[in-house]
C-alpha cells in the first residue's frame, strides 16, 4: 500500500511540476512582490530604520521577506487545487486506482519545489543587493529545513482554502492575513520600537520566532531557545492543518 501511494504521489507530482514549468510565470509572479518589497525597504526605508544590528538592512530583511515570498506563493496551490476539483479531475481519479492520498500529496510537494525556486531567486537578487553571510553548512541546512517546515504548514492550510473555496477569488484569498503577518513582527523593524499593545502581539505571534531564529542563523548568532519556540509553532500548525485538510478532503471524496 505505501508503495502504491509512493508511485502515485510520485507520477501525479510530475504531472503538477509540468503544469508549472509550461508556465514559469507563476514562481516569478510569486517572487516580484517580495523582490520589489525588499528594494522599497532597502533603498527608501532603510536608511531611517534602526534595528541595532550594525550590518546592512538586508541581512536584516531577507528573513521575513523569504517567508513573505512563501506566504504569497501558496496562494497558488489553493487556485490549483480548487480548479483541479472544478474540472473533475478529482471524480476521473476515483474511478482510477490511484491512492486517493497521493492526489492531496502531489500538490504540497508541487508547493515546495515552486516556492523553493521562488526562494532562491530573492536570495539571489539578496545577494545582488549586498546580503553576506558566513553561515555554516550545518546552519544553512536549518535555515533550509525551516523553511521547508514553514512552507508544509501554509501549503497545507491552502489545501483546506482550495478544498472549501467556491470561487477562484476565495481560493487564493486567504493568504492576504498571512502575507499580512509579517509586517506586525520583528521581519522589518525590532519589536521594541512598536508600541505596547502592537509589541505584545508581535513578541508572541509565530513569525517573529521563526523571523529571529532565521536571521540568527544566518548572522552566526546563539539562536537561544527561539528556535525551540519557531519549531513548536510550525508543527503545531502543520499538524493541525494537516489534520483538517485530511479530514475535509475525506469528507468530499465520499
Amino acid at each position: 500500500m505505501t508503495t502504491h501511494i509512493l508511485s502515485d504521489t510520485r507520477v501525479l507530482t510530475g504531472r503538477s511540476l509540468r503544469h508549472i514549468l509550461r508556465s514559469p510565470d507563476t514562481i516569478i509572479t510569486t517572487a516580484v512582490t517580495p523582490v520589489a518589497m525588499m528594494l522599497l525597504f532597502v533603498y527608501v526605508f532603510g536608511g531611517a530604520i534602526s534595528t541595532g544590528t550594525g550590518g546592512p538592512y538586508v541581512n536584516y530583511l531577507l528573513p521575513g521577506i523569504l517567508l513573505i515570498t512563501i506566504s504569497s506563493g501558496v496562494a497558488y496551490t489553493a487556485y490549483r487545487l480548487f480548479l483541479d476539483l472544478q474540472g473533475g479531475i478529482f471524480e476521473r481519479f476515483r474511478s482510477m486506482p490511484v491512492a486517493r492520498p497521493s492526489v492531496l500529496w502531489a500538490h504540497v510537494l508541487t508547493s515546495l519545489a515552486a516556492n523553493f525556486a521562488a526562494v532562491a531567486i530573492v536570495v539571489g537578487v539578496a545577494l545582488v543587493m549586498g546580503f553576506r553571510s558566513g553561515a555554516s553548512v550545518p546552519a544553512w541546512l536549518a535555515v533550509v529545513g525551516i523553511l521547508a517546515l514553514f512552507t508544509l504548514a501554509l501549503t497545507w492550510i491552502a489545501v483546506i482554502a482550495g478544498l472549501l473555496a467556491k470561487t477562484v477569488d476565495g481560493a487564493s484569498g486567504f493568504s492576504y492575513p498571512l502575507i499580512f503577518l509579517p509586517f506586525i513582527s520583528s521581519a522589518f523593524v525590532p519589536t521594541g520600537s512598536m508600541p505596547g499593545p502592537v509589541a505584545w502581539f508581535a513578541e508572541n505571534q509565530p513569525v517573529t520566532s521563526i523571523v529571529d531564529t532565521l536571521r540568527a542563523l544566518l548572522a552566526q548568532e546563539p539562536v537561544g531557545i527561539g528556535i525551540w519556540t519557531a519549531l513548536a509553532w510550525l508543527v503545531g500548525i502543520l499538524v493541525v492543518a494537516y489534520g483538517l485538510a485530511a479530514a475535509i478532503y475525506r469528507r468530499k471524496s465520499g
